[in-house]
């Protein structure tokens, strides 16, 4: 592994890789196939879903940044968390926290459903050891937690996992390996919807998965082939531009939301504000479940929209967004009330995105006294 600063490797990323025409840019290679000089004569490279040139720039790099052996670029975030999960067999059983996207409680019911491979959940406080029998194979950590933005000690769950001989799986896309690299606390497989903070302009829809050994990466190469779950060579260049500004954009996110989460603690008219201190996600609670369509829609230069980790403000109601498909009573239950809002902290001054919450909220005031 290279030694050099993460954000010296992020901005070189794809440099001097096309010694013939010393492109700085890395070319994008949209070919699907290549030319053989004879039987068994290959360039290393045959059928674009099985090996590409700007894809591998892309897999490499993010191996290289999440201290891991292999990476996989693959065609959204469910593509990679199904690369995954790709691994497990009928009978397995996968411990999560309850505080989990959406998308992945969905995926998850649906692989529980036709392939008996179960999802067992734990809240914060619940001794996770007890879960685990021989049927488990893995636990799957997101860290922070979307949308409740909970932590959990990555050595922690590590020694559990090497003591019970299975599977450590942390889902980084809030942190990047920009803040956290889970894969240096003993994870063996990390993963990113890279169409977030990775990608961080909005303009592309991808996952990445980092993997550590050889016999586990061999695994997930044979099925990131076998079923095609692979990332356009456009879109791997997209991501490859975007990682190169990703520690600028970070710091700015970072640095707003700081400064967001201090002025909604102050808020009378917020109840709770879920922040870890680092990063540009955090969540919050409104008084009443009421205001949360009147306050959408006076929003200005936030947008109300179903995603994050762009550089623009966005604010998402989980409720009837990313966890509409869990049950009410059990969505509830795992603290997705219909108070919360997730907000997307954006790169814009902070100044602005405080000042147009502070009119939201003063017209709120005003219609809710």
């Amino acid at each position: 592994m290279s030694k050099k600063a993460i954000e010296t490797k992020l901005v070189q990323l794809g440099n001097q890789t096309d010694p013939r025409t010393g492109s700085v840019n890395p070319p994008i290679h949209l070919s699907t196939a290549y030319k053989h000089a004879g039987i068994g004569q290959s360039t290393g490279y045959d059928y674009t879903r099985t090996k590409n040139p700007t894809r591998e720039i892309l897999e490499k790099g993010i191996a290289d940044l999440e201290s891991g052996d292999a990476g996989f670029a693959c065609s959204s975030g469910m593509a990679a968390i199904q690369l995954v999960l790709s691994l497990f067999r009928p009978g397995d059983e996968i411990i999560l926290p309850d505080d989990v996207y959406g998308g992945t409680y969905r995926l998850l019911k649906t692989f529980s459903e036709s392939y008996n491979i179960s999802p067992k959940y734990f809240k914060p406080d619940q001794d996770v050891e007890s879960l685990i029998n021989e049927n488990t194979k893995a636990i799957i950590l997101e860290t922070p937690t979307n949308p409740l933005m909970l932590e959990f000690d990555l050595d922690k769950f590590a020694s559990i996992c090497k003591k019970h001989n299975i599977l450590f799986i942390v889902d980084n896309t809030f942190y990047t390996p920009y803040f956290q690299r889970p894969i240096e606390q003993g994870a063996d497989i990390v993963f990113h919807s890279a169409t977030k903070y990775i990608g961080g302009h909005n303009d592309v829809l991808a996952g990445l998965v980092v993997s550590k050994g050889q016999e586990l990466s061999e695994k997930l190469a044979f099925a990131h082939n076998g079923m095609g779950l692979v990332l356009s060579p456009f879109d791997s260049w997209l991501l490859i531009r975007g990682l190169k500004t990703l520690h600028l954009r970070l710091k700015q996110h970072d640095a707003n939301a700081k400064k967001v989460a201090a002025f909604l603690e102050s808020e009378p008219l917020v109840t709770d504000v879920l922040y870890t201190g680092k990063g540009g996600m955090l969540s919050f609670r409104v008084k009443q479940a009421e205001m949360v369509n009147p306050f959408l829609q006076k929003i200005q230069l936030i947008t109300f929209a179903e995603s994050l980790g762009g550089v623009e403000s966005f604010i998402t109601y989980p409720a009837t967004q990313t966890h509409a498909d869990i049950p009410y009573e059990e969505r509830i239950a795992r603290g997705v009330d219909d108070r919360l809002l997730r907000f997307s902290v954006g790169i814009e001054e902070a100044e602005d995105i405080i000042a147009d919450l502070q009119q939201v909220f003063d017209q709120l005031r005003v219609e809710f006294q």
